[in-house]
């Protein structure tokens, strides 16, 4: 399959509703898709303006001080100890290396990509681009022979879903019994909702107790677009095995994938700094603590959704019935056939909204319940 036959870019068959949700007199509520609306802290901005001298050409591998920054952040923040700089490499934003990891990892035909039953479409168009088979399947006892990838996405886009320790772990003895590399997607992984994954850190495919001291085949990848606001800067890394991370940037340096100079500074900064992700994770959790109880009082039902940035959402009918429901509140959603054939009832709501917008679909929404 080449680029030319993938499908049309999917949201284009949400246009009739955002039109009909624009129609509403409070104006538009989108939900729709998990864009962050609120500021890039200062301390990133600063580091960014501060290295936009950047008259040479970028390190692919990205410069000592960010490997560094990786290695540290893993350790403080994930609880994954042991890494080295040579262990980690910088992407440009996570989304292209979804996408090419299949391609530069040269799988073609006759191989398979396991991806998530509810997933982000990027799975399964990497696979085909590089002429690949894509399958979804959840249970590794479901991972057939000939698979060579599978990607885990923990926290999940779009239900929410966190693998913990012990089905890490199962997911990657049966990734090695099949000879294949495990990618774990874990871009949502700084925020946590519900126990335990409010209280402790949501694990890593490189945790300890999943693989013990051995990362070989296993690869981590990360987006500071969510947690720091920065989806603009396309800043992102993966880590793991190093034979695998050396593999990768030897194709990536033939291919011209680096990342801007001044991203990689501003990557530095935003890793050193906690605080902001404290508190950017308190506004998402705010906003999640209005719009998810008058979802269900207007009568749906949130599946999964213990983490991540968007609630997983039914009432029991077709998701185009819902998102016209909505659409007549002046909401947007996205519907669940955008995420696999598996989930037809379901619709995806973001938190990636101003705190005014999300008060305004909550009020719509118990409206809504007190009419119905």
């Amino acid at each position: 399959m080449g680029v030319g036959d993938l499908a049309d870019y999917p949201w284009d068959a949400v246009a009739p509703y955002a039109a009909r949700a624009k129609a509403h007199p409070g104006g538009l509520v989108d939900l729709s898709i998990g864009s962050p609306v609120d500021p890039t802290p200062a301390v990133v901005r600063d580091a960014l303006s501060a290295a936009t001298d950047a008259h040479a050409y970028p390190l692919t591998v990205g410069t000592p001080a960010l490997r560094e920054a990786v290695v540290d952040w893993y350790a403080r923040r994930r609880g994954v100890v042991g890494l080295t700089p040579d262990q980690v490499l910088p992407t440009i934003g996570s989304k292209e290396l979804v996408a090419l990891l299949p391609t530069l990892l040269d799988l073609g035909p006759g191989d398979i990509v396991v991806h998530p039953r509810a997933a982000y479409p990027t799975y399964e168009v990497g696979a085909r681009v590089a002429g690949a088979t894509p399958l979804a399947a959840d249970d590794p006892a479901d991972w057939p022979d000939g698979t060579k990838l599978v990607w885990i996405n923990s926290p999940g886009n779009p239900d929410g879903r966190v693998w913990d320790a012990a089905a890490l772990r199962i997911a990657v003895a049966r990734a090695r019994e099949l000879g294949a590399v495990l990618a774990g997607d874990e871009c949502y992984a700084e925020l946590g909702w519900e126990s335990p994954w409010d209280a402790e850190p949501i694990p890593s495919v490189l945790d300890a107790r999943v693989a013990g001291a051995d990362v070989t085949g296993i690869l981590s990848v990360y987006s500071l677009s969510k947690q720091s606001n920065l989806a603009g800067y396309r800043a992102a890394f993966l880590a793991g095995d190093p034979v695998l991370v050396a593999r990768l940037l030897a194709a990536r340096k033939h291919l011209g994938l680096m990342l801007p100079g001044p991203v990689q500074a501003a990557m530095v900064a935003a890793l050193g700094d906690d605080s902001h992700v404290a508190a950017q994770k308190e506004l998402y959790r705010a906003r999640r603590g209005i719009l998810k109880p008058a979802l269900e009082a207007a009568g749906f039902r949130v599946d999964r959704s213990e983490a991540g940035l968007y609630l997983w959402a039914t009432e029991g009918r077709e998701a185009w019935d819902s998102l016209a429901r909505l659409a007549d509140l002046g909401i947007l959603a996205g519907p669940g056939v955008f995420y696999g054939p598996f989930f037809p009832q379901h619709v995806r709501l973001s938190l990636t909204a101003t705190d005014e917008r999300i008060a305004a679909a909550a009020e719509r929404l118990r409206g809504a319940s007190r009419t119905a």
